[in-house]
């Protein structure tokens, strides 16, 4: 589950290139996303600093308070540790880093880094010129072999657990589950199934878990699990995924309790369709914006335009949610190696949210779903 040092010295050498072509001598990366990218250290984050620091030669250090000194060895960090003893701390973190790198003239750190934390950057490093680069979210882009290895992994634990939810209820000896007991149960089924078949998983902060919801409250398309009983007749969605190796990936469907209505039904195979059009628009070449546009025409011409709330889709990598964005206003033309989901959904206030989504790679040959549990109307009907 976790990837080799040759794969990190592979990204180390990539990093230093594309240094060299910004012009830039060094990059600081304080996002926990950014740093487990660059050196496979994961970690919860809080006020205290946790900072990779990549130049154009030498050894990427990582910047860890003492606390995480030894999580950080644990882990096999993939960087030279640099350890700071507390935060705030007489001398900032960011002034131990500039004492054990050689200063830059040219730097950058990435567009998420807060400005007070540019602030104390610019201190530390008196003479060195700074800059925004988004290198790094820019090489994240693109998934390795060895990465989409990890995120298919996922995509089979993500469609087990939707099985088990579906088990579940299907299951059930009179009163059926409250979608915090379901969605309880989905999430132990996916941490279990994955230390059973794993011996070196991975901790991120959600290794699994996800979105239940039923009936009207599925209307709400974030809305957290509550006590509210799944009811005969109703919907209900299980938005689920998981992170192997650190790589995400999202399997989500909508399900009957019951034989749909007609009503049901075709707002269901409303989304079905836009979810085709939608993930067959997901090739190489294609701007995000337009194979969004391609998806949700299929709802707008349905009828269900004022239903609309979302997107098609978005990028998966570290992050459940990460460029590039399949919406309107992402002109990010489709690469082979980028992993997205493809989501659309309707919500129909009072009555229920309806929602199909699958991961998916794409590929010179066109676009692979890599979750496969199945869509059809039959298929998602449970009682």
């Amino acid at each position: 589950m976790r990837l080799t040092p040759v794969w990190y010295q592979a990204l180390h050498t990539r990093l230093a290139a594309a240094l060299d072509e910004a012009g830039l001598d060094a990059v600081v990366l304080d996002d926990p996303l950014d740093v487990a990218y660059v050196t496979g250290f994961v970690h919860f984050p809080n006020e205290r600093p946790v900072v990779a620091f990549v130049g154009r030669t030498g050894p990427v250090r990582l910047l860890v308070p003492d606390l995480e000194r030894e999580y950080a060895a644990d882990q096999g960090a993939h960087a030279e540790l640099v350890v700071y003893p507390e935060f705030p701390g007489a001398t900032t973190p960011f002034e131990v880093l500039a004492a054990h790198v050689e200063a830059p003239r040219w730097a950058a750190y990435a567009p998420s880094t807060s400005v007070s934390r540019v602030t104390q950057l610019v201190a530390a490093f008196d003479g060195t010129r700074w800059a925004v680069s988004d290198l790094v979210g820019g090489a994240r882009l693109r998934k390795t072999p060895e990465e989409i290895e990890l995120h298919t992994e996922a995509a089979r634990i993500a469609d087990a657990m939707l099985a088990a939810g579906v088990e579940l209820v299907s299951n059930a000896d009179g009163e059926l589950p409250t979608e915090a007991e379901l969605a309880a149960h989905v999430t132990g089924f996916g941490t279990r199934l994955m230390y059973a078949e794993h011996d070196d998983v991975v901790v991120v902060p959600m290794l699994t878990g996800g979105l239940v919801y039923g009936g009207a409250n599925s209307a709400q398309p974030h809305r957290m699990p509550g006590g509210d009983r799944l009811r005969r007749g109703e919907p209900f969605m299980l938005s689920l995924g998981c992170a192997v190796g650190g790589r995400f990936v999202e399997s989500e469907r909508t399900f009957f309790l019951g034989e749909p209505t007609d009503e049901q039904a075709r707002y269901y195979r409303v989304v079905q369709e836009a979810q085709r059009v939608g993930t067959e628009g997901l090739r190489p070449g294609t701007p995000c914006q337009e194979a969004n546009r391609r998806c949700l025409e299929v709802i707008r011409l349905a009828g269900f335009g004022q239903y609309l709330r979302h997107r098609q889709g978005h990028g998966i990598g570290l992050g459940f949610h990460e460029p590039p964005w399949v919406s309107d206003g992402d002109a990010t033309i489709l690469e082979p190696g980028m992993v997205l989901s493809s989501e659309p959904g309707i919500y129909v206030p009072g009555h229920a949210g309806y929602r199909i989504s699958d991961t998916v790679l794409v590929t010179a040959d066109g676009p692979v779903r890599l979750t496969a549990y199945p869509r059809d109307i039959e298929e998602v009907t449970c009682l």
